[in-house]
């Protein structure tokens, strides 16, 4: 297919959680007033998010760099802080967006591949608010004094890639001047010259036309015989499988060779249908190029009769006077603005897809691994099992006991244990390290059921 890669890459970080309050009610003739504290707000998520009005990536080759709200503190009177705004970034459907490694910025893995208007994907979620004391009540806790801190955000670099169908593609006979009008179209620079064969690979060009915005692609010349293979016949047709418009371009001088322009256009749609037959029912646009040349108002007219019997729109133009391409171009500006309408009213909602896209990234979320790096010392790598750490604060000893259990019950005491770790070790996660004691019963500790990702 004709694709247009661009490939940009951008910082990325959701906003981070605001702090539980660690708070007890205090009135007048309560002398005895429970907690109170609020929770924290939680950070905006930085989403990115599929958009069928957009072409091209150049909303982030200048800009890298981009930050979602954070949320606010809760309070004391159960007052909870407000949750970030979401940062929406759009980009046009068919971009793929990959995580890169933060060492060596090479790909890690593909986070999604975006093919449908709104389809989106969470690249950076926001910081989980820190729960306020209230949540940590327990029958023999009955006033904990302490909070959950807020979890600051991740920031890491997204590669987006675009690879964009092109919305027309220009096909012909070899020689007809394709290269030609391309380069008149649009600020593509493909090689021209007057023998056959001079493009071999699809050229791209971005082609702006009044309100319109569309990408064309020249596609390699075809012979006939192409739907069988002769020439690089499969290759090129496949270029214009999954085009929305066929822009057919006749030479009407004939070429060199003095061929018949109506001849040329029959033996290119023949060649369509033979390769796949919806390309026969395509959208086309009939092309007569070098219409300057001396006897082209005949042959002209011989061609204009033959397409408008098949039903497709013709148009006469010289790609090197550039008489009558403006209109030409505004035309399939036109055309090709109401088949992007038509397939984004017939596409299926996205929803599924943003559910898939998610369900991967909490999948990711929860995992951890046990690393040992000798000596005793066990380190534990993974986002929620981090997010518990940062979260807590470590000058209480209430919130590192209740750590202790949320640990335990998301199965890293179970992990450690597995990999050999034994009481004594030192385990390290993040930038915290402490003695592993080994497994304990800390049910008094027990407040809610844990998932390990902070119900995100």
């Amino acid at each position: 297919m004709a694709q247009f890669t661009d490939i940009c890459r951008i910082n990325v970080k959701g906003g981070d959680g605001g702090a539980g309050c660690m708070s007890f009610r205090r009135e007048a003739y309560v002398p005895k007033g429970g907690p109170d504290g609020g929770d924290g707000g939680r950070g905006g998520d930085v989403v990115i998010q599929a958009s069928a009005q957009l072409s091209s990536l150049v909303d982030y080759r200048f800009k890298h760099h981009f930050r979602a709200e954070r949320g606010t503190h809760g309070q004391g009177s159960r007052r909870d802080g407000k949750s970030g705004e979401d940062l929406v970034l759009k980009v046009p459907m068919g971009t793929v967006v990959r995580e890169l490694d933060p060492d060596t910025q090479e790909v890690a893995y593909e986070i999604a591949d975006l093919t449908r208007d709104g389809e989106r994907v969470i690249v950076a979620p926001g910081g989980t608010g820190g729960r306020g004391n209230t949540h940590f009540v327990t029958p023999t806790r009955r006033a904990p004094a302490f909070a959950e801190k807020g979890e600051p955000a991740e920031e890491h670099w997204i590669e987006l890639e675009m690879k964009l169908m092109a919305d027309a593609a220009l096909v012909g006979m070899p020689s007809v001047g394709k290269s030609s009008l391309i380069a008149r179209m649009s600020a593509a620079r493909p090689k021209i010259a007057d023998y056959p064969f001079t493009t071999l690979v699809p050229n791209l060009g971005m082609v702006r036309a009044g309100d319109y915005s569309y990408v064309v692609a020249d596609v390699p010349g075809l012979i006939e015989g192409a739907a069988e293979g002769r020439g690089l016949g499969h290759q090129f047709l496949r270029h214009i499988e999954r085009t929305a418009l066929i822009m057919h371009v006749v030479d009407i001088t004939g070429g060199f060779e003095g061929r018949d322009p109506v001849e040329d256009y029959r033996i290119i749609n023949d060649e369509l249908a033979a390769y796949a037959s919806e390309l026969a029912e395509r959208p086309q646009i009939v092309v007569a190029n070098k219409c300057d040349a001396s006897g082209a108002p005949e042959r002209v007219a011989e061609l204009k009769r033959a397409a408008l019997a098949d039903g497709h729109a013709f148009f006469a133009v010289s790609a090197l006077t550039g008489a009558g391409l403006n209109t030409l171009m505004l035309e399939v500006g036109k055309q090709v603005f109401e088949l992007r309408r038509e397939l984004a009213e017939s596409s299926e909602p996205a929803d599924e897809l943003d559910e898939q896209w998610e369900r991967r990234r909490r999948a990711r979320d929860r995992a951890f691994t046990v690393v040992p790096e000798g000596g005793r010392v066990w380190r534990v790598l993974g986002r929620g099992v981090e997010r518990l750490c940062v979260q807590t604060d470590w000058e209480n000893e209430e919130a590192v006991i209740y750590l202790q259990h949320r640990l335990s019950k998301i199965g890293v005491d179970a992990a450690l244990e597995a990999a050999g770790c034994r009481p004594g070790d030192e385990v390290r996660i993040t930038g915290y390290s402490f003695a592993y004691e080994g497994s304990e019963d800390l049910t008094d500790y027990l407040d809610e059921p844990e998932d390990g990702d902070g119900g995100r």
